[in-house]
């Protein structure tokens, strides 16, 4: 007899740990389907906590109709499907269908040192990479258990804070151009620009810099940048108020937004929505007041609140931050304290570069930290921010190697995309895109 010469075959994880088998998802499971559980009818009629609306149970099946929006359209600020069950004009249930971007970020996470880390998550929520970077970074440190020096959480503040306005201006133009005002996405882009050319000076990046590093910034701020700065702040006020002129009392706006896309706030709690989303269903919840970070608690600001939860309230409520955003830059700018813009343990930060040229120990200590990384004591730990769409987190466990042991994001629109069910129940077809758009969700913070 031949000897059976075959070997055996062994799966090996890479992360070393015991995982559940993986099963994989079929698109048909993810669709509305004619027998859903109570729980999950429920839900997709938007009543699990208040239903807003009655209906008629006893309409025919025969007619309602399931359509797909998406994954690829244009109004769905992504690449999200919505399954909606419509009744002639009227959406009976909602649900949205995520998963296609597919990016893996937080797999990826675990490739990568600490130090190579805000690359990662800085490209996730791309409107916000700045937030990114600093709730990452924020949780490194709670493990290196470091504190970034003054000027280092002065900066963090100051450029969080111009992204936050950025990422508002983007929400208003595409929120607007979505509803049919056009002018707001011409004005919203425009206004941009000026804080990404800023911003572009200071990191070298218009997008996805990974400034804000482990330890305090990359670099200090750019010659002459209060010049900058100043005239954000003299031009940006002049220009908000020019959006309410257009807006505010604009039949046709507040005939599409007036108790369109309506969360009430027992609604937005039950299901952990935060951000613009929630404050607007009149919630006074902020990170920066509750769980202050990077000493932004020193600075005088509002916390803006609407009171119907609906588009038109979302949208005020971004117009209004944008001004108390530009509250808190002002009075970083004229408080802006001197000294290291990182903290001076070469352990963790590289380097000056005039010193690899000048000394063999520097010149080996930078390829090693780039090459290597630092090491991160053993343990776990969770960092927050108040990013423009909620509570953006990161969880990070160290097994004290120089590579997280594994990373997760708890990312703000993932979780307001659950109330979408709720705010679209029995709405008309028409009022799908402003109850998206108010959301301002980003998928790549969902598809992380």
């Amino acid at each position: 007899m031949t000897e059976d010469k075959r070997t055996d075959t062994i799966d090996i994880w890479v992360a070393g740990t015991e995982e559940p088998e993986f099963q994989p998802t079929f698109e048909g499971e993810q669709e509305i389907g004619p027998e859903e559980t109570g729980g999950r009818l429920a839900e997709q009629y938007g009543s699990v906590v208040d239903d807003d609306y009655l209906f008629d149970d006893e309409v025919s099946e025969d007619e309602r109709m399931v359509i797909n929006m998406g994954p690829q359209h244009p109004s769905t600020h992504g690449v999200l499907r919505l399954q909606i069950e419509l009744e002639g004009e009227v959406i009976r249930r909602t649900k949205p269908i995520i998963g296609y971007l597919h990016t893996g970020m937080e797999k990826t996470a675990e490739q990568l040192t600490f130090g190579q880390g805000t690359t990662n998550v800085t490209r996730m929520d791309y409107l916000s990479p700045f937030h990114g970077e600093l709730a990452f970074s924020l949780a490194t440190e709670k493990l290196l258990g470091i504190e970034v020096p003054p000027r280092a959480a002065a900066i963090r503040v100051l450029m969080t804070e111009l992204n936050r306005i950025t990422s508002h201006l983007v929400a208003l133009a595409t929120g607007g151009m979505d509803i049919g005002a056009i002018s707001m996405m011409i004005y919203g882009f425009r206004e941009r620009e000026s804080i990404l050319a800023f911003f572009e000076k200071t990191t070298g990046l218009r997008m996805n810099h990974n400034y804000i590093r482990p330890g305090g910034v990359a670099a200090d701020l750019p010659a002459g940048w209060k010049d900058d700065v100043a005239a954000i702040l003299a031009e940006m006020p002049r220009r908000v108020r020019e959006y309410d002129d257009l807006l505010q009392y604009n039949p046709v706006w507040l005939a599409r937004t007036k108790g369109v896309g309506v969360i009430t706030a027992e609604e937005a709690v039950a299901y952990s929505i935060t951000g613009p989303t929630l404050r607007a269903t009149g919630v006074d919840w902020d990170l920066r007041k509750v769980f202050p970070y990077s000493g932004i608690d020193q600075y005088e600001f509002e916390v803006v609140t609407g009171e119907n939860g609906d588009v038109y309230d979302r949208y005020r409520v971004r117009v209004d931050e944008i001004a108390e955003s530009l509250k808190i830059v002002s009075q970083v700018m004229d408080t802006m304290p001197k000294g290291d813009y990182r903290i001076p343990d070469r352990k963790i930060t590289p380097p000056p570069r005039a010193r690899i040229d000048e000394s063999m120990e520097a010149l080996i200590h930078h390829f090693k930290l780039f090459t290597e990384g630092f090491k991160v004591p053993p343990g776990e730990t969770y960092a927050a921010v108040e990013s423009p769409r909620g509570e953006l987190g990161c969880y990070l466990v160290s097994d004290g190697g120089p590579k997280p042991y594994r990373m997760h994001t708890r990312a703000p629109s993932f979780y307001n995309l659950q109330g979408l069910p709720i705010a679209m129940a029995d709405s008309l077809m028409a009022d799908t895109i402003a109850t998206i758009a108010s959301l301002d969700p980003v998928m790549g913070d969902v598809d992380r």
